[in-house]
């Protein structure tokens, strides 16, 4: 886990929120390392995590966790971890019987309108525990990344009726979070991502948005990261409060630092 993110967002896994929507974007760099900040912190937190990974394999998640102090593998086999990899389910898809029900059953469907299926395996992997079963901490969806489902051939209206839905259960029912990663392409001739992204980032709590340098390639600073903190029930004027820092990424964690002060742009 990033402790240096942790303190710029003001919360440990003992403090960490419930109800609230976080939006990760990235703009001409890789967010991913938002990501697996999300799910360690999530894990070290106690929490029932169902990941949707559109992106990398299980395995990929796993090697980067145990560097950060977690096992994914552990973490799924004491039931705390909901793993969708979809990579290999997007194959088994086309293997199932077409009555069985799939998460991505959408791939099938020439002309899917919605993302029915996928909630229902979200819902049904963060209901709530029965009796004797271990009790985690508030649920957790994390997903990476919704763009994928764009390109997949879901509309932008149907990707965001899913968070509609995912909100209204795991946020507002079962007082829990979403963690959601969205691409920026910076193409404003795409506007089904754009309609996602704005639609988003209206609902989100947090807004945790990783550029890359205007300037281009530099080797000791990787990017810079906009925070936003938002109160969606206030007016508008009333409810933003951002910072933005410079960052590093290291091996095992991310160094952050306020613009202009490395050396490597003084």
């Amino acid at each position: 886990m990033f402790p240096e993110l942790n303190n710029l967002l003001n919360t440990t896994p003992d403090r960490a929120e419930q109800g609230k929507l976080t939006l990760l974007c990235d703009a001409n760099t890789d967010g991913s390392f938002l990501v697996h900040h999300f799910l360690s912190f999530y894990l070290k937190a106690n929490c029932k995590v169902c990941f949707v990974a559109l992106i990398q394999s299980f395995s990929h998640y796993n090697i980067v966790g145990q560097k950060l102090g977690v096992s994914l593998t552990v973490a799924r086999e004491c039931g705390q971890l909901v793993f969708l990899e979809g990579l290999k389910s997007s194959v088994d898809v086309f293997f199932r019987a077409q009555a069985e029900p799939h998460p991505l059953q959408f791939l099938r469907e020439a002309n899917a309108e919605n993302l029915q299926p996928l909630y229902e395996f979200v819902r049904e992997a963060l209901k709530p525990v029965d009796d004797g079963e271990a009790a985690w901490r508030c649920p957790v969806l994390l997903v990476d990344d919704l763009s994928v489902l764009l390109s997949l051939g879901m509309g932008a209206v149907a990707v965001l009726d899913f968070i509609h839905y995912c909100r209204a259960t795991v946020c507002w029912e079962r007082k829990g979070n979403i963690v959601a990663l969205v691409h920026d392409s910076g193409d404003t001739e795409d506007e089904e991502n754009n309609i996602l992204l704005n639609g988003l980032s209206h609902q989100s709590h947090l807004i945790l948005r990783a550029e890359g340098l205007p300037t281009g390639f530099c080797r000791d600073v990787h990017g810079q990261l906009r925070i936003l903190w938002r109160t969606p029930s206030q007016p508008t004027t009333q409810r933003d409060r951002s910072l933005t820092y410079q960052y590093k990424i290291q091996d095992r964690s991310v160094s952050f630092f306020a613009k202009g002060m490395s050396p490597a742009v003084l």
